[in-house]
């Protein structure tokens, strides 16, 4: 095994091996966490709910009680972890009020628990509106023609997606917390340029949740993208998670594929744990990439493989990206 040790006292800004706990959502959170340190991971990135859920850190729970939270923080600290960002993925800008409302409460207790955790990233969805103000379901607009899709989403970014973030991202500094939006099919931040629309219009209080599974399914250099982000200062938090992409259904398909995710065979893409969808080589340049951009939080493995159990995807994550750091590592030896 590569030692890691060695390599930070040479480099004090390696990145930390991270791990979204959502995986583990069924065992408690203390069991987790001795595997996790077991494993050599450094960092852990904790669920506030929406998509995510909150089985690991219910924040209505731990800020009405102090001495839960203190047990939380020692609960990490004490195996030498720490937690790299409180995550609570979900859309604030659904048509329905009542889900937007619910939504938008879970990212501002998500806020304040950061705030108390002393936790300086929060991450989140940009959401996705629908197509006017009596709409009951979000619409994602992936074409420029015919001319109203693009009416629709002047509409959607101009009366919804900036108001709310510039709001919120200000509410954010004010709590001393970051935002970290992570591009993500089905909401209006989805691609590189996206996130840093949203990013001049909100200013640098947000920034990006960088995950490259997003963008290989579309098409995208991850290599390039980074660069694109960490010019721009955007890259608050990374997602290490891969993407296998079928050749034969990709050139029949493409990336805008609707088959359903348990249907693995059928879909010309799919989520995998990182190596499994793209060599070591494409890591290594990942890894290079942040490193060149001055990246130096966690890299958090963000388990959605359908093929691996979670101790599989999590175990076969740590060692593809341990030895995509070291290789990194020796070459600036």
């Amino acid at each position: 095994m590569p030692d890691l040790d060695a390599a930070r006292r040479r480099h004090p800004r390696l990145m930390k091996i991270g791990v979204f706990t959502a995986a583990f959502s069924a065992e408690p959170l203390e069991p987790v966490l001795d595997k996790l340190a077991g494993l050599g991971v450094e960092a852990v990135e904790l669920s506030c709910g929406n998509y995510g859920g909150n089985a690991h850190c219910d924040p209505a729970a731990l800020l009405a009680d102090p001495a839960r939270l203190r047990q939380l923080r020692d609960a990490v600290e004490s195996r030498g972890l720490e937690i790299s960002g409180l995550s609570q993925h979900g859309n604030p800008l659904h048509p329905r009020d009542a889900l937007a409302r619910e939504t938008h409460e879970t990212w501002r207790s998500a806020l304040r628990l950061a705030e108390a955790l002393e936790v300086g990233t929060v991450l989140a969805f940009s959401g996705c509106p629908g197509d006017g103000p009596e709409a009951s379901y979000p619409n994602w607009v992936t074409c420029a023609w015919p001319d109203e899709y693009l009416e629709l989403l002047d509409w959607q970014w101009s009366e919804r997606v900036i108001p709310y973030w510039v709001r919120e991202a200000e509410v954010a500094r004010e709590h001393g917390v970051r935002v970290a939006v992570e591009p993500h099919a089905g909401f209006v931040v989805h691609t590189p340029d996206t996130a840093l629309r949203l990013r001049d219009a909100a200013g640098p209080a947000l920034g990006v949740n960088y995950d490259p599974s997003h963008m290989f399914w579309q098409g995208i250099d991850p290599v390039g993208a980074i660069e694109q982000l960490g010019r721009a200062g955007a890259i608050f938090h990374v997602h290490a998670k891969d993407t296998y992409l079928d050749p034969e259904l990709m050139r029949r398909r493409g990336g805008l594929d609707t088959t359903p995710f348990s249907e693995f065979e059928r879909r010309s893409w799919s989520f995998r744990t990182v190596g499994d969808g793209h060599d070591e080589a494409t890591w290594r340049a990942i890894v290079a990439a942040l490193r060149g951009v001055g990246y130096d939080g966690a890299v958090s493995i963000e388990h959605e493989d359908p093929l691996l159990d979670a101790d599989q995807g999590v175990a076969r994550g740590v060692s593809a990206l341990r030895a995509a750091m070291a290789a990194g590592d020796r070459s600036t030896a």
